[in-house]
């Protein structure tokens, strides 16, 4: 089997948490949240693991020593999360095989999810494999568009969608596995001719489309899996689930 390899963005600053602690760091029963995902990726037999780092860095460095399977790398300015992984570059041009790419705040990532979208690249090796989830409620998420024949089309964050778009289920939940080769060549062709001035990993799957390239949607992620932490509130309703799961 070809190595694994995944990317963890854990860049950011915990603002809307009201905390000077990197939000990868924010505790989760305990543990910081970015832990949780890591355990994830090393039962899931990801062979090397890549995490970048940004906002004081020197803490999530020292939170994770002890980790022997991680690796750091450095993003200086924060400028979107396709320019975090277009920090990766030297590494990805290096690898030839699947990329796992998932963000730190992410704890209740499942081992089934990832395991599911290495699987579906195993199969035929698309150029790029969306892990994507069913949301009643899908408010704030960005909606996966198909065509006719249910073939994937494009990520519409929900600022942008239509009515009609705002009205899809389905949701991406920043879990991607991409061909790292064929990563790279998205990346460089990335843009930031936005609001924010960002580059966005959002984008990427739509360049690889447009090249003709494979880009599959694979609906297997939990709706859990959608709970993300931006508030002590959403802090509180994750504990409860990983108690409810034993983790």
């Amino acid at each position: 089997m070809t190595q694994r390899m995944a990317i963890v963005l854990a860049a950011g600053k915990g603002t809307r948490m009201k905390s000077d602690l990197p939000k990868v760091l924010c505790p989760v029963r305990g543990r910081p949240m970015v832990s949780y995902v890591l355990d994830a990726l090393r039962a899931s037999r990801v062979g090397r693991i890549l995490v970048v780092v940004g906002y004081r860095s020197d803490l999530v460095r020292e939170a994770l020593r002890g980790r022997a399977d991680v690796e750091f790398v450095e993003q200086t300015e924060q400028l979107g999360t396709g320019h975090a992984v277009l920090m990766c570059r030297a590494e990805l041009e290096r690898h030839d095989g699947p990329v796992l790419i998932l963000t730190g705040d992410s704890p209740l990532t499942q081992v089934a999810s990832i395991e599911a979208v290495f699987g579906e690249y195993q199969n035929g090796r698309p150029a790029c494999v969306l892990g994507t989830a069913h949301k009643v409620n899908p408010t704030g998420l960005g909606r996966i568009v198909r065509d006719g024949l249910g073939a994937f089309v494009s990520i519409v964050e929900e600022k942008d969608a239509t009515p009609a778009q705002r009205g899809l289920t389905e949701v991406n939940l920043s879990t991607y596995v991409f061909d790292s080769r064929l990563l790279v060549q998205a990346l460089t062709d990335m843009r930031n001719d936005n609001r924010q001035k960002e580059y966005y990993l959002t984008d990427c799957p739509g360049i690889l489309r447009a090249r003709g390239a494979d880009v599959r949607a694979l609906p297997v992620l939990k709706s859990c899996e959608a709970l993300s932490i931006n508030t002590w509130d959403d802090l509180a309703i994750v504990e409860a689930e990983l108690e409810r799961l034993g983790r």
